[in-house]
């Protein structure tokens, strides 16, 4: 289902204009053949969830539900209980629960073609290589890894098992930020050369994301990260620069061993800047992004709906749609088509670049000069 018209903007326009097209990302070898047959396109494809949070829960499944090439057919999970009862709620074979330290049969289960890693950080690439090892596609949720030797290792792992790794950057999928992309791309309204951003959220209670070894840092690697991916979507470039402050903390007990703020700029060829910040005690998710002919304004730039998109030409305003749907379809589609991936692990592997040089920034009070390889 596509729920936007044709005529805005064409998949070959998209993926020439959005930042996967770039040279600079340097993808590679292609994962499919030129001549390889493309699959049905009525054939689902069978998902299992590695991981089941709330993220997996609340928005995960429910897409699931309503996409039209995938199915949930299977879970890993801690807890044989629980995943017995998933099994039985969202009528999938109880034999399709896996522990953590048994998704290596997955090798022998046709059912499922497709692992979604829903994991903490630190996780995702030891569940993501497992199920390279095991034959099935992968996405693995942002941020990628919390390194990019991590990173190197999942696309090494994809790429000898022949098999797709797609990051769940869902707001690659959103028309809102597809039209982002477009306008940027149009000359009669793009390029941006100024931007500004910032993503944060009040975080409360004991949880994983302030424990460094699960998460690999504070909000900039779980609400941050969207602001870096979106600057480098507006600009349709890879940075070659940062600089960065951490702030002061005003919670020390609580975020012991991660930063609690963070303010940081990143630059970028030709000379557009990109002034971003991220916070656990703060409630934001503003973007904005100008040139000389045109600009945007995202209100509410990162949220799973109720999006805005102002612009110099008017209001941009879409049909409610699931954010997850149209990404698991998309990856899906791509897969049954034996396309490239529009958000492939080195598209990861390129933010955890840029998330390094932040922090490394931060640290020395320098500027950091990005390098990609």
């Amino acid at each position: 289902m596509n729920p936007y018209p044709a005529s805005w903007i064409t998949r070959r326009r998209f993926i020439r204009n959005s930042s996967l097209a770039t040279g600079v990302l340097a993808l590679g070898s292609r994962l499919w053949g030129a001549d390889s047959p493309a699959a049905p396109p009525t054939k689902k494809l069978g998902v299992a969830l590695v991981g089941l949070g709330s993220y997996a829960t609340g928005l995960l499944q429910p897409a699931l539900a309503e996409t039209k090439l995938c199915q949930l057919m299977g879970v890993v999970t801690g807890s044989p209980a629980k995943g017995a009862a998933w099994a039985k709620k969202f009528n999938f074979p109880a034999k399709n629960v896996y522990g953590y330290d048994t998704m290596d049969r997955l090798v022998d289960n046709p059912d499922i073609d497709i692992v979604y890693v829903v994991t903490p950080n630190a996780l995702h690439a030891e569940y993501t290589i497992k199920a390279a090892k095991a034959g099935k596609h992968v996405i693995s949720e942002k941020p990628m890894a919390t390194s990019v030797a991590d990173c190197d290792a999942m696309i090494a792992a994809c790429k000898a098992a022949k098999r797709s790794l797609s990051i769940g950057y869902r707001l690659h999928f959103d028309p809102y930020h597809q039209k982002m992309m477009s306008l940027a791309a149009d000359p009669n309204f793009g390029p941006f050369t100024k931007m500004s951003g910032e993503n944060g959220f009040t975080l409360g209670g004991d949880q994983w994301r302030i424990h460094h070894p699960l998460s690999g840092g504070g909000p900039l690697m779980d609400m941050g990260i969207y602001v870096v991916n979106e600057a480098c979507m507006a600009t349709n470039a890879n940075p070659i620069a940062v600089t960065a402050r951490e702030r002061p903390k005003l919670h020390p007990e609580i975020f012991r061993d991660v930063e609690e703020a963070l303010d940081w700029t990143m630059e970028f060829p030709g000379g557009a800047t990109a002034v971003c910040q991220t916070s656990y005690v703060q409630n934001y998710g503003h973007f904005h992004a100008e040139g000389a002919k045109g600009w945007i304004d995202f209100p509410t730039a990162f949220g799973y709906g109720g999006l805005q998109l102002n612009t110099s030409a008017g209001p941009v305003s879409f049909p409610p749609h699931r954010q997850q749907t149209l990404q698991l379809d998309g990856i899906a589609q791509s897969i049954l088509d034996k396309k490239d991936s529009i958000v492939p692990g080195e598209l990861g592997r390129r933010d955890m670049v840029i998330i390094e040089g932040i922090y490394a920034a931060a640290a020395s009070g320098k500027r950091v000069e990005l390098k990609y390889s």
